[in-house]
């Protein structure tokens, strides 16, 4: 994990996500994630571990996603965090068409044992 991957506030750990999808760093978005961590993605299907992340993290990208985050609530207590984003994503499927999905994430974070945040729950649909 490189130093711009590192967070130290999981309040944070939206926001670095963002700023590393958008970038289209694959690495960096994958380091921001615990090894066995699970994912909703904006399609519904529920993914878990690195490989199955790396694929979406990687398709995401491919249809030139932009993402903005807004924070809604942050809790942390004793190692984890719940996270409540609301977010807005521009992107292009691949036969062209425009999309612009708007949602509330809900998020769990848990503190590494070297300090720094990482997703353990990625559910960008919230209770959708």
């Amino acid at each position: 994990m490189n130093a711009t991957t590192q967070v130290f506030d999981p309040a944070r750990l939206p926001f670095v996500y963002e700023e590393v999808l958008n970038a289209g760093d694959v690495e960096a978005v994958l380091s921001l994630f615990q090894p066995e961590a699970t994912m909703r993605t904006v399609t519904g299907d529920i993914i878990t571990g690195e490989e199955a992340l790396r694929e979406e993290t990687i398709r995401t990208i491919a249809m030139k996603a932009h993402l903005t985050n807004t924070e809604r609530h942050a809790f942390v207590g004793a190692g984890t965090a719940l996270l409540h984003v609301d977010w807005s994503l521009s992107a292009t499927l691949p036969d062209g068409t425009g999309i612009n999905p708007t949602g509330t994430t809900t998020a769990v974070a848990s503190r590494s044992a070297d300090g720094t945040w990482r997703f353990a729950v990625l559910n960008p649909l919230g209770t959708s």
